[in-house]
């Protein structure tokens, strides 16, 4: 296979002196780019990319037919056109669809629709719909997943992580379902594609600012006045060519300015307190992109981006009073390369690089002892302080082979990573109160501390291999069969997860299909949680706990009891976390351009992580080792089940651009541990603990609209709302005496009280207007935008091609989240001591307004 690699990537002038090479562009009626089209030449099937163009390559000279097609155009076909020895290229137009017009030429329905990498379970954001999108990449982020749902992962051009790029550099937003394919390491949540534009042809720009304050916002029920609220962002973004239809730059920067407030409400000796307080957070983000054509069928990504956000008064709000503060600096910096092309008429690689770095600084206002006193109040200081450093590097490479019938990728992840920090927390101690009269008797429940040198430098390495078939078994139906192996280091050793797939068109027509699929997936035991289990592993750091001390003096209590030092293990077993998922599904189009699709998903898991006290004392108060005090070992012996039926609808009428997608989600999910490092409330009875996951919301729904309105004004909407979470409730003691205050009423299980719905309705206003000279009187080769629809309007403004295009345009715009400023309870009390049991004492954020302006030239 390396062989095979290296070959490929020659320059395609060191192949045979007789092959073609056919080049496709795509493009709408305007002259805009389309991303995703599907091309077929000679029975082979390539998509177009960020480009706007599919490469084939080596071809025999000779004869062939191309067709081109993609969802809201006519379809394509150009016959008998002659390919010659050396470079061939083809420009498409397609035409926009007519609604009434049902074509039945060129590839079979049937066979688009059984294709597993196609748009069957699919819901595509054009450019209509991204410019619809918060112009905040941040909040663009929040919406995405939230339309995806929970569990959703982001990439983009391929990579995880980093920062989201500014909307106007984004070519295409995908979501799709991951039906089980090897080739990915997360099970199958929904997975979001995000594709950037090159600037090939001329340089494009656009600079913005976004304006947020309290004179826009809403009032959060649990502030007594309306909190002091300010948030400026500044952008820029410039994208254009170095050379010429050969290399491009892209670049962004924006800065942001901004202070929020966040509630306090608590329950004090002298009476109920509530209060808002501010929290700064300043930020400012720069990236740079260049893309680079290696040769006609192979190019060339890298990427910088560097992020800095400073954050200030965390830990603040709920019954945290002003005290337990804290401030955090972060500084991140992410490196990526990529090469992809054709190496040969069947073969396609891509290679990936990714190096990320992150730099946190911790800083406390004050360092003294806390106090907890359970649900009511908060005090003392936060004792956080030190630093957290990560060097982290990706390397994937994913190899196509189309052999006939079969569509074969293979390829492997590479994943390391060193970690250092000196982060301190709890160095002076925490006292744990059960309630305001325990406190006002100053009989505290627990006091811990952290003891030890905290400075821990790790090394974690992880890496999975694969190999898939895609089998068309006829027309109708292809099948797919994988397996992948991971490996991490640390926790268990190799592990095999086979998958497989059915994808069915039964219908002539193509607008029914039907997917089934089952697999098994494996979880990295993340090196954050490695990190903290080896910092308080017992010699670096060790955790000091004394029951029923003194107050404020721990040690002079009457019935102080000081245990011996306590700490956190690995258990000898632990193994990687296993997932069983299958999962069924029909997607049907219906007239108008409506498509409807329903799936019900069933996961099973297996060894997941979770902390048990390993030396909780028996009744009689004895300890297994009378030697140590509380001894969390984490071990992989929870269980977990989801079952979900998820009925999705999309409308798109893209000559009218308009837009609707909807989801519903009706789901129950269950586990026994919210994280590895929880503690049950009885060692001895961890059947207890299994109940409703703390994300468990039965019901969920998302909708997102975009539509115009009259002329230049056009108008999207976005609607969340989710049945009640669950929460715990607890006596606020701690009777067994494991030093944990989480003990529950007899015959009480794990998360068995719930909160309250919520609801968030958004809102997105915008006017646009052209000016300036005319473009250049239409393209002049690929653009650099997906249009869905007429962008030719003259009274749109915002076309950057075509022949009535101007080469200035202003978008005015006003956004609103929470726009019913509907109270979304959150923060449960399930203490049965507290002042406030069973009832909220925050809420999600208020009505937020924004208002700002962008300039694109």
């Amino acid at each position: 296979m390396l062989s095979v690699l290296l070959a490929g990537w020659l320059p395609a002038a060191a192949l045979a002196q007789t092959a073609a090479t056919l080049r496709v562009t795509v493009v709408d009626p305007s002259g805009a780019i389309i991303v995703a089209a599907a091309v077929t030449v000679g029975g082979a099937s390539l998509q177009t990319g960020g480009r706007g163009e599919a490469v084939f390559a080596p071809l025999e000279p000779g004869r062939y037919t191309i067709h081109v097609e993609s969802p809201g155009f006519e379809a394509y076909d150009a016959r008998d056109v002659r390919l010659r020895p050396g470079d061939n290229r083809r420009d498409v137009k397609l035409k926009i669809a007519k609604l009434a017009e049902t074509v039945n030429v060129g590839r079979d329905p049937r066979e688009r629709a059984s294709d597993r990498r196609g748009d069957a379970f699919a819901t595509v954001l054009g450019q209509a719909e991204i410019n619809e999108l918060p112009d905040d990449p941040d909040e663009m982020e929040r919406v995405l997943k939230e339309m995806a749902g929970p569990g959703a992962s982001i990439r983009v051009n391929g990579f995880r992580g980093g920062r989201l790029p500014p909307k106007d550099q984004i070519a295409q937003i995908r979501f799709h379902r991951n039906m089980f394919a090897a080739d990915v390491h997360e099970p199958g949540f929904m997975s979001i594609d995000i594709i950037t534009k090159p600037g090939l042809d001329a340089w494009r720009g656009s600079t913005g600012v976004g304006v947020r304050n309290d004179v826009l916002n809403g009032r959060n029920v649990f502030a007594p006045v309306k909190g002091d609220e300010r948030h400026d962002r500044y952008g820029l973004s410039l994208n254009g060519p170095l050379w010429r239809k050969h290399t491009s730059l892209a670049f962004s920067a924006d800065r942001v300015d901004a202070f929020d407030s966040k509630t306090i409400v608590a329950a004090l000796p002298s009476g109920f307190f509530a209060d808002s307080i501010r929290k700064p957070n300043d930020a400012l983000h720069v990236s740079a992109r260049v893309e680079h054509m290696l040769s006609q069928s192979q190019m060339l990504h890298a990427e910088f981006q560097r992020n800095h956000t400073a954050a200030g008064n965390l830990g603040v709000g709920d019954f945290d009073l002003p005290e337990r503060g804290y401030n955090q600096q972060r500084d991140e910096q992410v490196f990526r390369l990529s090469a992809a092309g054709s190496l040969h008429k069947s073969l396609f690689n891509e290679l990936r690089f990714q190096w990320r770095s992150e730099d946190t600084r911790l800083d406390a206002v004050s360092q003294a002892p806390a106090v907890l006193v359970l649900n009511a109040f908060n005090s003392g200081g936060a004792q956080i302080g030190g630093s957290l450093d990560t060097h982290e590097i990706e390397i994937a490479d994913n190899l196509d082979i189309a052999v006939g019938r079969h569509a074969v990728r293979t390829g492997f992840l590479f994943e390391a990573g060193r970690y250092r920090t000196d982060e301190r927390r709890n160095a002076t101690g925490t006292f744990t109160f059960s309630s305001l009269d325990a406190f006002a008797a100053g009989r505290p429940t627990t006091f811990t501390r952290n003891l030890g040198d905290p400075l821990v430098e790790i090394s974690q390495v992880q890496s999975g291999v694969y190999v898939q078939d895609d089998i068309r078994v006829s027309k109708a139906l292809m099948a797919s069969v994988g397996v992948r192996q991971e490996w991490q280091s640390h926790i268990g050793g190799f592990h095999m997860a086979p998958r497989g797939g059915l994808t069915w068109s039964p219908f002539k027509s193509g607008k029914t299909t039907v997917r089934a699929g089952a697999g098994v997936f494996y979880d990295w035991f993340d090196a954050q949680s490695y990190e903290r289990a080896v910092q308080l592993d017992g010699t670096r750091q060790q955790i000091a706990a004394i029951l029923q001390p003194g107050y404020p003096n721990p040690s002079l209590g009457g019935f102080a009891l000081a245990l011996p030092p306590g700490r956190v293990q690995l258990a000898a077993d632990l193994t990687q976390p296993e997932l069983r998922e299958a999962t069924i599904g029909i997607e049907q189009q219906l007239a108008g351009g409506v498509r409807l699709n329903a799936m019900y998903m069933h996961r099973e898991g297996l060894h997941e992580l979770r902390g048990v006290n390993i030396n909780a004392p028996f009744a009689d108060g004895r300890r297994p080792d009378p030697g140590a005090g509380t001894v969390t070992s984490l071990d992989s012996i929870a269980q977990s089940s989801f079952n979900g039926l998820s009925i999705n609808v999309n409308w798109a009428r893209p000559e009218k651009r308009v837009f609707v997608a909807a989801n519903y989600l009706l789901s129950r999910s269950i586990n026994e541990a919210d994280g590895p490092f929880g503690l049950p409330a009885d060692t001895f009875n961890l059947a207890a603990e299994r109940g409703p996951a703390a994300g468990d919301a039965r019901h969920r729904f998302m909708s997102l609209a975009n539509f115009p309105v009259f002329r230049r004004l056009r108008a999207g909407t976005s609607l969340r709302m989710q049945s009640a979470l669950p929460y715990t409730i607890t006596t606020g003691r701690d009777d067994n005496g494991d030093t944990v205050s989480n003990d529950r009423p007899t015959g009480v299980t794990r998360n068995s009280a719930r909160g309250r719905a919520q609801m968030d309705l958004g809102a997105r206003l915008s006017w646009s207007i052209g000016f300036g000279p005319l473009a250049g009187g239409g393209p002049q080769g690929p653009q650099v935008r997906i249009v869905r629809g007429n962008d030719a309007d003259p009274l749109s403004g915002m076309s950057m091609s075509g022949p009535n295009a101007r080469r200035y345009s202003v978008e005015f715009y006003a956004q609103a989240y929470n726009l019913l400023n509907h109270m979304n309870a959150l923060n449960f009390s399930g203490v049965m001591t507290s002042p406030f049991f069973g009832q909220p004492t925050s809420a999600a954020a208020p009505r937020r307004a924004e208002i700002g302006a962008r300039l694109t030239f």
